[in-house]
């Protein structure tokens, strides 16, 4: 199971190597640094957990999580900061944080509480995604179209499962190598345009095209084409 984990932290040397170790879990991390992008995010998209930091720029992390959970959002909030006072903390469990970790902290406790809140996560809403006639049902391992088997590599799968967490997003080659391979792109490597080119062959052979171009910024997955002629 691959849970999506929204990071919200300015401070770059945290926000580097938390990131950098919760995906070396397998876990799939978006960071913003700033209370605007964050907000942003969390109406945006769906997130299995959100890590938020209490001082940010923009609105705080207290304001987003008060936000958060006067929406009917009951998405985990682990809340990160530097207030260690008791009052303080009670503040932000009683404005909705599920729990709470003062910094400096070790990574090792920081997954630990990573993955007792994932695992009061649904187990259901994690295991099929959808998008059109295109499914991905990890419990019963089956990838398909139509009813039909794909046929996916595993990082094809992968890169598919991506899109389908995002779908209608323009997903820039940057975020998808950082997510699907885990690692940064350095502006030169074909990999990425391979295995979309593979995936939409497999894709298109059992219906029309949903993963296109967005020339300039990436790839969308969309049942109407968003992008440019390739």
């Amino acid at each position: 199971m691959t849970f999506r984990i929204l990071f919200v932290e300015d401070d770059a040397e945290i926000a580097t190597f938390v990131s950098q170790g919760l995906r070396e879990e397998g876990l799939m991390v978006d960071h913003v640094a700033d209370g605007h992008a964050a907000a942003q995010s969390l109406s945006l998209s769906h997130w299995d957990l959100v890590i938020l930091d209490w001082w940010l720029p923009g609105p705080d992390g207290l304001t987003l999580l008060q936000r958060l959970r006067q929406s009917g959002n009951q998405t985990p909030v682990l809340f990160l900061t530097a207030r260690d006072a008791v009052a303080q903390r009670v503040e932000g469990l009683n404005a909705g944080a599920d729990d709470y970790l003062c910094k400096p902290f070790a990574f090792e406790e920081l997954l630990a509480r990573v993955y007792a809140l994932l695992r009061r996560v649904p187990d259901q809403a994690h295991q099929q995604w959808k998008f059109e006639d295109i499914l991905v049902d990890l419990r019963a391992n089956r990838t398909e179209r139509a009813g039909k088997p794909l046929g996916l590599t595993a990082r094809e799968q992968a890169l598919l499962l991506f899109f389908l967490r995002h779908p209608t997003e323009v997903l820039s080659r940057t975020r998808l190598y950082e997510q699907v391979w885990n690692e940064r792109y350095d502006g030169l490597s074909n990999t990425l345009e391979v295995h979309v080119m593979e995936l939409r062959r497999k894709l298109e052979a059992l219906g029309p095209r949903v993963i296109h171009t967005v020339r300039g910024r990436g790839y969308i997955l969309s049942d109407a084409s968003r992008g440019e002629p390739e």
